[in-house]
């Protein structure tokens, strides 16, 4: 943590594409959180809808930003956009669809922030090029969650080793739906993790992907046991869509690149960093420009203009506070 050990200030970053009807709840969601040091950055990915109109009620308030990018990016870069245009201790990201519970970030942040975990001697923590005995700071807290389907099932995920399923598949019998994995986008994340490992995979396995190059580069997660997330499936989710459901030829070619660079951790026991390239980032709007901040993270040279030519004239939006 940069700031103050015990009381991080964490960006909860909303990702969000043609969500109008529903990013006035995940606003309100994360701005209710029960933790107190916290700022709230909305990325609309150059919707075309209402959303301008729906965020409006949040202006006013001093923990939110609401950025417009120029140009769609897709999920995994607009996601790096949270990342490159904030520089909280921690961040998190949560949907526009899901609804986080109210203790959330407080419960992560509680584990982010413990000063007494230890690597126990009786695990083999060469392996994640730790020392036994040693002081582990964790770098990612995750949780369960529950998942509605669009057909209204509710399924439970709480198996923590599916956290392995791109390692170990043999690991996966009885789960209730293919990849049943503890849901990565939900996690919190300490900043330096994104310094050392990089942003995320452009393509729609980015959070897969991001995950396995967690656990593969020896980065400590733990798992809150409590449901402290609703994912919610909808109809025009990613992973129902024809172009990109899980039988999608998207989907697969995106499965076939995280499985190579598993096979490149076999070979050579590290997974690379992902620096982050979105030469043409830009932003339309922000509603606070005091608020944009730059992350360290490994980026391209391109990308790197680009953000310092964003924070020495961000545009100030006319969207101001009614």
């Amino acid at each position: 943590m940069t700031s103050d050990l015990l009381a991080p200030l964490v960006d909860i970053v909303i990702p969000t594409y043609n969500r109008a009807h529903l990013i006035a709840g995940a606003i309100r969601a994360a701005l209710e959180q029960s933790w107190w040091n916290i700022r709230v950055t909305v990325i609309d990915d150059a919707s075309t809808d209402a959303i301008e109109s729906a965020v409006q009620p949040f202006l006013s308030d001093p923990r939110f930003n609401y950025i417009r990018l120029s140009r769609n990016l897709g999920t995994a870069n607009a996601k790096n956009a949270g990342l490159l245009l904030t520089a909280g201790d921690a961040i998190t990201f949560h949907d526009s669809d899901d609804i986080p519970h109210r203790d959330k970030v407080l419960q992560q942040v509680r584990v982010l922030t413990a000063q007494d975990i230890g690597a126990d001697d009786c695990l083999n923590w060469q392996l994640a090029n730790k020392e036994a005995g040693q002081r582990l700071e964790v770098s990612a807290a995750l949780t369960h969650h529950e998942l509605i389907l669009p057909d209204g099932r509710r399924v439970e995920i709480r198996r923590d080793l599916s956290l392995l399923d791109d390692v170990f598949p043999n690991l996966q019998m009885g789960a209730q739906v293919p990849g049943e994995w503890t849901h990565i986008n939900s996690g919190l994340f300490r900043s330096d993790v994104f310094r050392r490992l990089g942003g995320f995979e452009d393509c729609i396995e980015e959070d897969r992907e991001f995950r396995n190059r967690l656990i593969l580069n020896g980065e400590v997660i733990w798992i809150v046991p409590e449901l402290l997330l609703t994912k919610i499936e909808t109809p025009d989710s990613l992973t129902q869509s024809a172009v990109s459901d899980y039988d999608s030829a998207r989907r697969k070619a995106d499965r076939q690149k995280v499985w190579a660079k598993v096979e490149d951790w076999r070979q050579n026991g590290r997974v690379k960093s992902v620096p982050v390239d979105i030469p043409t980032l830009g932003i339309s709007h922000v509603s606070r420009p005091d608020l944009l901040a730059r992350r360290d993270i490994p980026v391209t040279p391109a990308t790197s203009a680009r953000v310092e030519r964003i924070l020495a004239s961000a545009p100030v939006t006319e969207m101001a506070a009614q």
